[in-house]
């Protein structure tokens, strides 16, 4: 890891947040007091199972029917994964995903508001109650951008923990940079050359250059930016109005991003001019919805999408024709709907600018990262536990 600061370093990270993957203050869910008796939200559904690439099998605990969970709380969405060990894989038996907008109005206001952290404090309760069904050996909770900016975000994790027992993490820029490459470097095109893993979240953007390595590449350089789908909305405007205002404000964003980039991009320009095959890898919903038009798809489909490998002019296509939509049309587009119009330009904006600085011919798509990164470090962590158990055991019988 290069010696650079990241540029969020004014802002607080609490002291939780400071620790490494598989190093936290308190992995396993507490049952919250309910002095009033009620809860919030309603129990979800299981949206389905999935399998996700792993360590070895060497790397998992040997008890395969114990569960660990991953909770991802962004400045857009909330998101749980509940997994078992499966051989080299492992199994996805719950999860949840939800868009609370946290972080909606911060970039003005400078805190959290009330109604934002009420419909969080509903998707979490959700996810609280999944953890206890699922009888949860092992969690990670994590905050990003949002709690990480806002001036009443260590109150409102202090919070969450007293009325649903999540003891939430406010993470680093530079955590959630590692945890989303130790999620997704998996699905990163084969190849000798240098390459860099994007994360474009709700509040920030992480990029990371990285040299492939046996089992986890090695990182070179970082970078996190505090634009991302809902900041950069909130802060230059939604691209609405005329034709003419839309590619203005669509011009803003490219030069907000790019101005944020500039200390990386100088960093990495050697690089990208003078190595013969440069590759890139994304994860967040802007590049996966972008894929699913590439692809032309009715609905989103994850299995067609995860992984799948993209040329980067196809996806500067669809991000110049969407920036220059109404809300409405976009809206009236499979995988993008109502939810999603008013934020997808901004990502464009933001794609647009990494392809601007690192011009891969093609560019790859992953929809898993901190989650599964939490995972994959979760059950390493078990397994490295019992290993040193086990050699302990056998020091003392010698």
């Amino acid at each position: 890891m290069a010696d650079i600061s990241p540029p969020d370093g004014n802002r607080r990270a609490g002291k939780r947040g400071a620790e490494k993957s598989g190093k936290v203050a308190d992995f396993r869910y507490r049952s919250p007091s309910q002095p009033d008796g009620k809860k919030r939200g309603r129990r979800s559904r299981n949206r389905g199972d999935s399998r996700r690439k792993a360590p070895p099998p060497s790397q998992f605990p040997t008890n395969q029917r114990q569960a660990y969970a991953a909770l991802d709380l962004g400045t857009n969405n909330c998101r749980l994964l509940i997994a078992r060990p499966s051989g080299e894989n492992f199994t996805v038996i719950d999860a949840f995903s939800r868009v609370v907008r946290l972080g909606e109005g911060l970039a003005k206001s400078g805190r959290l508001s009330d109604d934002a952290m009420e419909r969080t404090l509903g998707a979490l309760q959700v996810c609280a109650e999944k953890l206890k069904r699922r009888n949860v050996h092992l969690a990670r909770s994590v905050a990003t951008e949002a709690c990480r900016r806002a001036a009443n975000g260590e109150a409102f994790i202090e919070r969450v923990r007293r009325e649903t027992g999540i003891a939430l993490d406010i993470i680093s820029a530079e955590e959630e940079a590692r945890l989303a490459v130790l999620g997704c470097h998996i699905l990163l095109e084969g190849g000798d050359g240098p390459a860099v893993i994007f994360d474009i979240g709700g509040g920030s953007t992480e990029l990371v250059l990285i040299e492939p390595g046996e089992r986890v590449p090695r990182i070179l350089d970082w970078q996190s930016v505090p634009w991302g789908v809902v900041s950069l909305t909130d802060t230059v405007g939604r691209c609405e109005g005329t034709e003419d205002e839309r590619a203005a404000r669509y011009a803003e964003m490219r030069r907000v991003v790019r101005d944020s980039f500039a200390p990386f991009a100088e960093r990495i320009a050697e690089r990208a001019k003078t190595s013969r095959d440069i590759r890139l890898l994304g994860t967040s919903g802007t590049v996966t919805t972008l894929a699913s038009l590439h692809l032309e798809l009715p609905h989103y489909d994850r299995r067609a999408v995860d992984g799948l490998i993209v040329p980067s002019s196809s996806m500067r296509d669809i991000s110049t024709r969407l920036s220059g939509m109404s809300f409405q049309e976009r809206g009236e587009l499979p995988c993008i709907g109502q939810d999603r119009a008013d934020l997808v330009v901004a990502g464009c904006a933001i794609l647009e600018s990494i392809l601007d600085i690192w011009p891969a011919d093609r560019l790859g798509v992953a929809d898993r990262g901190i989650r599964e990164g939490i995972l994959r470090s979760l059950m390493a962590a078990e397994a490295d536990a019992e290993r040193s158990l086990k050699a302990l055991k056998r020091l003392r019988n010698e």
